[in-house]
Formats: C-alpha cells, structure tokens, sequence
C-alpha cells in the first residue's frame, strides 16, 4: 500500500527542516524526475514546450528547461509572470542561458505542463480556461507535474488538462485518485525528490491499494472437506437474477457451499435452493434485487445472529430498519453505490446531501459516516472504489469502465459474501473482494463494452 496525502505541504516543509535539503534543492531535484521522463518517452533533438506559471510548479518548469536544452530543441510558454521567488529565480537563468520564451502555442513533440500543480483555487478566471484548453489540445505527448492544470486538492475541477503522464512529486495527491481526475492523469509515476521514498513518506489514513496487496484464498491444506470453507446464504428478491449472481460468484471465490433463498427459481444446478436461512449459515449477502419488502426471517435471524457477518447491498440500503442493523450487528460490509449512500446517509440522521455535493466531497462525508459506525466497512462504489473503516480509507484505483453494467455489484457482493463465509474478517474481504472483482475486468479493459456478470464469475479462475 502507498501513502495518499490531502495536501504535500508538510512533506516538503519536513525534508527542508528534518533532512535539510532546502527548497531549491527539491526544485532541481523535481525538475531532474521530469527530465528522465522526457528522456525515456523522446528520442532526442524533439521539440519540447514548458508551459509555466508563476509558482514553484512553473519553477520545476524552468529547471526542466535548463536541463533539457543541451539535447532537445526546448521553448518556454509564459502562462503567468513568475511570482515565487525560486520561480523569479529560476526564470533568470534560463533567459540567461538564453532558452527562448514563446508567446504562442505550436505543435511539439512533448507538452510539459507546469502551469499551476496543487495550488488552484476554483473558479478559474477565462484565460485560465484558455490555456489550459489550448495545452490539451498539442503535444503528442502531455506531462503534467504533480497534478494537471485545472484539478483541485479535493480531486475536482472545472476545465482540466489532459495528461498522458502525471509526474507525482515525492508522493501522490489524493486528488489524482479522484472519480473525476481518473479521466485526465494518464499514467501516474513518482518523481524522486532527493531522498528514499521512504523517508519522504508519513503515515497518512488514506492508502493506494497495490497489486501486491491482492491475496487470493488458495487452499494450502488438502485433508479438508466443504464445511471447512462456510456457507453463504443469499436472498434472492424480486429481480432474481441478481441473488443468483452474487450466490454464483460467492461459490466461484471459494465458499465451501452457497444457499439461496427467497425467490427460488432454480438458476443454476450449482446453488441450492432453500424456502429458510440455512442454520449452516456463516455469512449473509441481502439487497440485491431485493425489492420492497426486507424479509422478516432474515431480520430474525440477524437478531439472533448479530455476530455473523452479512454484506448489504443495493435496496436494502435505502430502507429504514437499516438503521437499526448497523446499531446491532457487528460485522457488517455496505456495498453502496453513489446514490445508495445518499439514502443511506440520510437514513442514519445525517443532513440531507445533493448529489454533486456529496460528489465534491466524497471523502470527507466517507469519514463523518464511518465515525458514527466505526465497527462498519463501507465499499463505496465509483470510477476509483473507496473502502473505509473508522477513519482509514483504502483506495482501489485498478476498475475500469468495462464495470458498468448492470449485475456487475451483485457480482462483487457475492465475492466479498464469499470471502466472508470463508472466514475472513469484513475489512480484508471487503479489500481483496474489491481487488479480484476488479481484476477480473482486466480482460475486458481493449473492448470495454462487452462484459457481462458472468464473465465476471468466469474470470475469477483465471486470476493468479
């Protein structure tokens, strides 16, 4: 897992005052990470253009142009007058070194784009929008430094450069792993500012998921029968089909033998088909599909078995009497999707949200509902998949847009049910069901339009 970080601020202030590597340094130190991306993205004698502005990030610009001028043909655009005094700085000696300010925008093989980094304030002035649009719209290849021009700390914005490549200085913005930046980062690196990655980092409650972080439940041990792995029971409600796919993944992913019930039409030769809960019950996944009614044996069973753990999903979200599920169940995974979440917030007895509100600020309403319910694991559901407890928020930046589909939830509800029946705690299930339901779209990322649920369920034997 990697540290994310609201604001990088505090990173820089410590390597100046507990490392001692001063501000210039970090500067030339930045502007050097960019060089070795241009150098491994152009051959050189490419025509490279540095737009910059007035802060530090147009700073990083002019190192980036000092350093590159003896092996490419590089121009510089003056989007703002310098107004830092490393940028000043910096600007002085590139005109000393006689690297040529232009007035206009032309074709190039690279755009750098050092314009404004992580300092915007919305809204943007019409110049802003201006140049910003014109830098989207040249260069073969689009670099931004730290973040592209146009995204806000928060992860928003109005007008965003689109980038090929996000060089991330010293560590990674939140922001670059927000729903709405995931269309314009490109591909994210991290820059080295001078120091271990390790030493720049502080512990943050907000972590990137890895792929080194993905466990798959191999079974090592061989003298075991299917008890050993749980039951998970599913209810199957008004839209059916939808039960059927999360009880077809929740067997796929492992469980030892999956139950549904409710309505029973028989799906699939696989699962079995049962008129109550199970007593061999040892995990629960509910709401998809479900309908109107949330049925009363399944509240009588939660009140009996307040220990077992449960997903809640889609429907049941938005009912009432799931106020008083989470109050009293103590392994609870939600499964939200953006407007799920608003019912549900709304349910517990927070003031009510619109939409784009909750959209701008997705993290913080994330933590002010998971500290009233810290015992709770809410995997919210979006471009870039947040899974929360307490005040922790693990990021899962690997979906992709072939995942929206219909049944594709109910799909990932029925991998973490698995998981759970198996045994593992809500947390971890919620993560590693996140993570396969994710790599199972990796197939489908070339002709994203064409996955479906069941080749969901088909692929999770072939991850490895």
């Amino acid at each position: 897992m990697l540290n994310l970080y609201r604001d990088k601020k505090t990173l820089d202030l410590r390597c100046v005052t507990h490392f001692k590597i001063d501000s210039a340094i970090l500067m030339e130190n930045a502007g050097n990470s960019l060089r070795l991306l241009v150098e491994e993205l152009a051959p050189l004698g490419s025509v490279v253009l540095i737009v910059c502005g007035g802060g530090d990030n147009g700073g990083d610009g002019y190192v980036l142009a000092r350093q590159l001028m003896e092996k490419y043909c590089v121009k510089v655009f003056l989007a703002k007058e310098p107004k830092s005094e490393l940028c000043k700085l910096q600007y002085q000696r590139i005109l000393a070194l006689g690297v040529e300010v232009v007035s206009e925008f032309f074709p190039c093989d690279i755009l750098v784009d050092c314009f404004i980094g992580s300092g915007l304030k919305l809204p943007l002035d019409s110049k802003t929008k201006e140049i910003i649009l014109k830098m989207s719209k040249i260069g073969h290849i689009k670099i931004a430094c730290d973040l592209p021009s146009g995204i806000t700390l928060d992860g928003n914005g109005e007008v965003v450069f689109q980038a090929d490549y996000t060089m991330a200085m010293g560590g990674l913005n939140y922001a670059l792993f927000s729903d709405y930046a995931k269309d314009y980062v490109g591909e994210i690196k991290i820059g080295n500012l001078g120091l271990c990655s390790l030493d720049y980092a502080q512990d943050s409650c907000i972590k990137l998921l890895e792929k080194s972080d993905w466990q798959l439940p191999f079974r090592k041990k061989q003298n075991t029968h299917k008890g050993d792995y749980g039951f998970l029971s599913v209810y199957a409600g008004n839209k059916n089909g939808a039960g059927n796919l999360s009880a077809l993944a929740g067997l796929r992913i492992g469980a030892g033998c999956v139950g549904v019930f409710g309505n029973l039409y028989p799906y699939s030769l696989e699962l079995i088909y049962e008129k109550e809960i199970s007593i061999k019950t040892s995990a629960f996944c509910i709401g998809m599909g479900m309908g109107e009614e949330i049925p009363k044996n399944f509240i009588e069973f939660l009140a009996k078995n307040t220990d077992i753990p449960c997903v809640l999903d889609a429907d049941i979200l938005r009912k009432k009497e799931v106020v008083e599920i989470l109050k009293n169940h103590s392994h609870l995974v939600l499964t939200p999707h953006c407007g799920e979440f608003l019912s549900l917030w709304e349910n517990c007895g927070f003031t009510p949200l619109k939409k784009q509100e909750f959209l701008e600020n997705k993290l913080q309403y994330l933590m002010e509902f998971c500290a009233k319910y810290p015992h709770v694991v809410v995997v919210l559901k979006g471009a870039n998949t947040l899974i929360a407890q307490s005040q922790q928020i693990y990021v899962n930046a690997f979906g992709n847009v072939s995942l929206a589909k219909a049944g594709s939830g109910d799909v990932l509800c029925g991998i973490i049910g698995g998981l759970l029946a198996q045994g593992v705690n809500t947390l971890q299930a919620a993560i590693q069901g996140s993570l396969t339901h994710s790599f199972c779209a990796w197939e489908f990322k070339n002709y994203n339009y064409a996955l479906t649920p069941l080749d969901l369920i088909e692929n999770i034997k072939k991850l490895h």
